[in-house]
């Protein structure tokens, strides 16, 4: 059985596994990586003989590093790499290229409706009556997102969302506020079964599932890089933060906001960014800290979001799809029980 694994940023990790007896009898590890010294690649196959074929990544890693002394380098590759590797020729995870993406882009939704798609089409694809989804978001109406266990209090403005015409929603995942007007974003989301993360670290999966926008955003001409835990940056200033929840029902949502071109002082009037969240930034305003994507490209937004989604069509197998009738109605009944209710929106006050 054979598995692979391209690091983020780094090298591919090819492994071949045979099993006897529930245990590795056989382990073969290959790649385009740099080690040194030549002998520790043999010291790595033989420490991840007769290990279970039920181990965990974080099992596998130890073993991995039981036998890398100081005098080890891996370049482009690391123990975890390895163990997933292993890991997915057992047949535990999946590759990108185990998967058909449904690829959704439709017309504008309300805010609420967005946050009660993502659920309903998440909980759809850990269901498996679904296929792993990328959704493309049209804004109906300007929004302010606030992360699952924000403060409503500390991040809003009341007064400043009320001047603006600017609701006010909570999302079902971790992470930042949001500052959406229609036509100044773009966001996304890829829903994906958790077999595709399997073994990932929450920082490691939102490298591994915004690789494609990197590339995406390359085609463009914009050297972007990922900046743990949850952004994507230029060396012109930052383009976009990612957000992500792994749901019970078995799917990982992770959604991404880009900023195309965003109104930063009007922004600052229904934000509350304090000091403290600008220290690691580099920057003394909040106003400096988004380039909108607009200027960097030179393209309108339309074409920008058609060029993502021609990226992603390159790099795996997609068939274009929509909302269905049973998933809209879920989600118009959790924006009815949840999404639309001050319990949830003020859940931390």
């Amino acid at each position: 059985m054979r598995g692979e694994y391209k690091v983020p940023g780094g090298k591919l990790v090819a492994v071949e596994v045979e099993v006897t007896d529930g245990r590795l009898s056989r382990v073969a590890v290959s790649g385009d990586f740099f080690l040194e010294p030549d002998d520790a690649l043999e010291s790595i196959d033989a420490a991840l003989l007769g290990m279970p074929q039920t181990a965990t990544v974080a099992q596998l890693t130890t073993m991995v590093e039981s036998v890398l002394g100081d005098h080890v380098t891996m370049v482009g590759f690391n123990p975890e790499a390895v163990a997933i590797a292993v890991r997915r020729a057992l047949g535990h995870a999946t590759r990108w290229e185990d998967h058909e993406f449904e690829i959704v882009h439709e017309g504008p939704e309300s805010p609420l409706m967005h946050m009660a798609l993502d659920e309903a089409l998440a909980d759809a694809v850990g269901a498996g009556t679904r296929r792993p989804t990328l959704r493309i978001w049209e804004w109906g109406a300007p929004a302010v997102v606030i992360g699952s266990f924000q403060s409503l209090s500390n991040e809003v403005d009341p007064a400043g969302a009320d001047r603006h015409g600017i609701q006010v929603v909570r999302r079902v995942s971790g992470g930042g506020a949001m500052f959406i007007e229609p036509g100044n974003t773009i966001t996304y989301s890829l829903t994906v079964p958790a077999s595709l993360v399997e073994g990932l670290s929450f920082e490691r999966s939102y490298a591994f599932l915004d690789d494609w926008v990197l590339g995406a955003l390359a085609e463009l001409g914009i050297t972007a890089t990922y900046v743990p835990l949850n952004d994507i940056a230029s060396p012109a200033g930052k383009i976009a933060g990612a957000a992500q929840k792994r749901l019970a029902s078995g799917a990982v949502l992770h959604h991404v906001t880009m900023a195309y071109d965003i109104d930063a002082n009007k922004m600052l009037e229904v934000l509350r960014i304090g000091r403290e969240k600008l220290s690691d930034k580099g920057t003394k305003s909040a106003n400096k800290r988004v380039d909108p994507l607009r200027s960097q490209s030179g393209m309108a937004r339309g074409e920008v979001i058609e060029a993502f989604k021609d990226h992603f069509r390159s790099r795996y197998a997609t068939v274009e799809g929509g909302v269905t009738a049973a998933e809209r109605a879920r989600a118009e009944e959790l924006v009815e029980t949840k999404f639309g209710t001050p319990e949830w929106t003020a859940r931390v006050p």
